[in-house]
């Protein structure tokens, strides 16, 4: 068992952990994701225990259960506002998100053909990096994310679909698109 510095999220059934330094968003996201209809399971630290190899599940530890610190707010709880629908006790984790801070000296991945790998204890999940900056609705990225990754495990990748249609144009010799 192991405790990590962050907020585990259930986004259409996907356990999603959100990443990043102190004040970067997680827990103000989060309050989004709730408002939006996901379940909060665990917000500023997020106990983890792996059930079996390559199964992780977290919750939250009991002081801090269905409650959520937003700076300026305060603490609010999750479930007196928004209902017991609006909290999970528990949830597998197969997805984390690091939000950072947008440094424009850094090359995001942009197509979504790179995965990225984050170990926790003994097990590998899939690793995203948002880059946070002003106006980008962080809530509904990571919704996004959940939902792309959910299709990718169904076999279904946008992404590496788009570069077989690249490859396939540029091996036909036509280049009309690109004039």
């Amino acid at each position: 068992m192991t405790a990590v510095h962050g907020v585990l999220v259930d986004i259409y059934g996907i356990g999603v952990l959100i990443t990043g330094n102190s004040g970067v968003g997680k827990s103000e996201t989060a309050l989004d994701l709730v408002r939006r209809g996901h379940r909060l399971v665990a917000d500023d630290s997020v106990e983890i225990r792996q059930e079996n190899e390559g199964t992780l599940v977290g919750r939250s530890p009991d002081l801090i259960q269905h409650l959520l610190e937003i700076r300026g707010l305060g603490i609010i709880n999750v479930m007196t506002l928004f209902g017991a629908g609006a909290v999970r006790p528990f949830k597998r984790i197969v997805l984390c998100i690091n939000l950072e801070l947008w440094d424009q000296k850094k090359a995001y991945d942009r197509l979504g053909l790179e995965e990225e790998k984050m170990k926790i204890i003994d097990s590998e999940i899939t690793k995203l990096t948002v880059p946070v900056r002003p106006g980008r609705n962080l809530a509904v990225i990571i919704e996004v994310a959940a939902m792309n990754f959910r299709l990718k495990r169904l076999g279904f990748d946008a992404a590496q679909e788009f570069s077989e249609r690249l490859t396939d144009v540029i091996e036909e010799g036509d280049h009309e698109e690109f004039r």
